[in-house]
Order: structure tokens, then C-alpha cells, then sequence
């Protein structure tokens, strides 16, 4: 017997929450042993350095299916403890999983052995062993095309398209956690350097198709001179980075973008990367830390690559720094503030 959409979307994916476990005795315990544990302790231990450093600016970047798989709390509570002051993201992690659950939707526990050709007929999308409603999806992306044409017709970078999502989830005043919506209220901007990557571009280019003249779009170029500008005004800055891809270069980058521009910089001061990636192709997202600095991007004084799945490395390495309550006095930067000043 076939099954039915009702049967397959039951069991909700639970986000983890770091606050309720204090990892700090088992991280440092595992800091003590070799490998991968090793390198997870001494990632913890740096990033909680960046915590303590009044001077720095901690740049989180993110990649992959992490909110589906249950880290939406984890990113959460880094945003709204101060422990992060911007964010650079893939668009599917903010609009597909963070602004789709800020919705009402859910994401689900799902079954990697089951018939794809089943899910597709009943719009059910597959996430590895996660299941997403397409039919929910698609009023996210109906969502992101509403919020455009709300807008002044005009060049947007995606910060500033972000910050509008926020708006419109204060607005709703239905969402309870949220990343799109914290950092809204945080001052913390949200870059995702290929926005269209994901269901906000559905919703762009209908929104365009509609307004062939006038219309709201999307300017990369603004989104690297943004970034760029709270590279420069930051006297330290810190990487810690979940996954790799666009985000992770695009965030490196503002190093050379802000010496490219005539301003002395210095290089990332921190960076921790969680990856399970190789670096053996020359793909960006494996790349050694080591091997950015290279390029004059990252310092070798705190760097540490950890391999390993985020969904067991993050809520560590995270829990850990927050136990550690280094963030407890830690100033909010508000770069958010900055950037809208700037446009002024």
C-alpha cells in the first residue's frame, strides 16, 4: 500500500539546545586525546579567544543543511548572546530552513531508503534522511516575492533584502526562533553572496518577470563592499565557519578587498572550520586554513581545521564557548547600524 503525504510528515526534526548541556568538562577531556577530538577541543578553545577579544569581530559562516537537521537553536542562541556579529550564509540555510520554520512550517525525520520517485509524486522534498512539505515550500517562496514587492524598486544588496525578512517576521509577531528574525533585532547582518541560490530567487524573479522595469534586485557587488566594510572597521576579526563554499571565501576575502580599497586590515586573526570535506581536489570548501594564509587571509597564530559533521561538531564547539560564559560582557557591534548609516 502507498503511502500518504499524512503518513511520511510526522516525526518533527527538534532543534538541539546548547544551554541546557554543559559540555565544557567533556571538550576539554577531549582536547586531551588525539585527532579528531583534539582538534574539536582547540577549535572551542579559539573560539572562545575570539569571545574574550573586545577587539574582535566573529564572522559566522555557514553552509549546508544545518537548520533542517535540527542546529537552528544552536544559531539562535549565538545570535542573540552576542557571540556572533555578522553572518555569511548559503540562501537555502536562511530562507529555505530559518525563514520556512519562521513561517510555521517544520522540517521532518526521514528516511533515506525510501522511494524518491514516491516523494517527488507527493511533493515531498528529501534532505538525506530529512523531509521538507514542498507545498510549504512554495509559499515560502511566494513569501520572499511578496516582502519584493513591498520594497522601492531599486538595487538591494542581500543584507539589506534580509533585513526586510526580519522586519516582516516582527511584523507577523507569530516567530519564536528564529536566526532572520534575531539578527533583525540583534543589528547582526545576514550576507548570502548567491541569494538566488535558493527560494528567494523563485520569488525574485517572479517578482521581476511581473515588473520588467521596475523591480527590486539583488547587487553582489554591494554585498562584498557591505562585508568588506565591517572587515574595516573592525580592529580583529575571527572566522568561524561551518561548512565551506561561497561563505567561507566570501568572508576571507574581505581581507584582500579591504587592502584592495587602501586600508591596512591585517588578516583574520581566528578561524575555526568545521568540515568534512577533502582538501586534496583543490576544492575551496577542504582547503586548509593554512593554505589561505598563502593568499594573506588567515593568520597562522589561531587557526584549526576540525573534520567532522556539523551536527556533532557544532552544538560541542558552540556549547563549550557558551559555558565558558566568555560572552557574558561581550558588546553588541551592531554592524547592522553601521551598514544602514553608511547608505544614508
Amino acid at each position: 500500500m502507498k503511502p500518504k503525504k499524512s503518513d511520511l510528515l510526522v516525526d518533527v526534526v527538534e532543534h538541539i539546545d546548547i544551554k541546557q548541556h554543559n559540555v565544557v568538562p567533556l571538550v576539554e577531556a577531549m582536547s586531551k586525546m588525539a585527532f579528531s577530538s583534539r582538534d574539536l577541543g582547540r577549535a572551542a578553545q579559539i573560539y572562545d579567544q575570539m569571545l574574550q577579544d573586545e577587539n574582535c569581530a566573529i564572522i559566522l559562516c555557514l553552509a549546508g543543511s544545518l537548520i533542517s537537521a535540527g542546529l537552528k537553536q544552536v544559531l539562535v542562541d549565538l545570535v542573540e548572546n552576542n557571540m556572533v556579529d555578522a553572518i555569511v550564509s548559503t540562501g537555502a540555510i536562511i530562507v529555505d530552513q530559518d525563514f520556512f520554520e519562521a513561517l510555521g512550517y517544520k522540517h521532518y525525520k526521514g528516511d533515506i531508503f525510501m522511494s524518491d520517485d514516491v516523494l517527488r509524486k507527493l511533493a515531498i522534498d528529501r534532505i538525506y534522511d530529512t523531509y521538507i512539505d514542498e507545498d510549504e515550500l512554495r509559499i515560502c517562496d511566494a513569501t520572499t516575492g511578496e516582502i519584493a514587492d513591498s520594497l522601492e524598486p531599486r538595487p538591494y544588496s542581500s543584507r539589506e533584502f534580509i533585513r526586510e525578512m526580519g522586519r516582516y517576521l516582527q511584523k507577523r509577531g507569530k516567530t519564536t526562533n528564529s536566526v532572520v528574525l534575531s539578527a533583525f533585532e540583534k543589528g547582526v547582518p545576514i550576507f548570502c553572496p548567491a541569494f538566488s541560490d535558493c527560494s528567494a530567487g523563485f520569488g525574485l524573479i517572479h517578482h521581476q518577470f511581473k515588473n520588467p522595469d521596475k523591480h527590486v534586485s539583488i547587487d553582489s557587488a554591494k554585498d562584498f563592499l557591505e562585508l568588506t566594510k565591517v572587515k574595516i572597521a573592525s580592529k580583529q576579526s575571527g572566522l568561524l565557519m561551518i561548512g565551506g563554499g561561497v561563505p567561507k571565501n566570501f568572508a576571507q576575502d574581505t581581507v584582500v578587498a579591504g587592502e584592495y580599497l587602501g586600508f591596512n586590515v591585517g588578516m583574520h586573526k581566528y578561524a575555526v572550520q568545521i568540515t568534512v570535506a577533502d582538501d586534496r581536489d583543490g576544492a575551496l570548501s577542504g582547503s586548509t586554513l593554512k593554505e589561505a594564509n598563502s593568499w594573506g587571509k588567515v593568520d597562522l597564530g589561531a587557526e584549526q581545521m576540525v573534520y567532522a559533521e556539523a551536527t556533532v561538531a557544532l552544538p560541542l564547539i558552540a556549547g563549550y564557548a557558551y559555558h565558558k560564559r566568555s560572552w557574558k560582557n561581550r558588546p553588541a557591534h551592531n554592524y547592522a547600524a553601521l551598514l544602514d548609516r553608511a547608505l544614508m
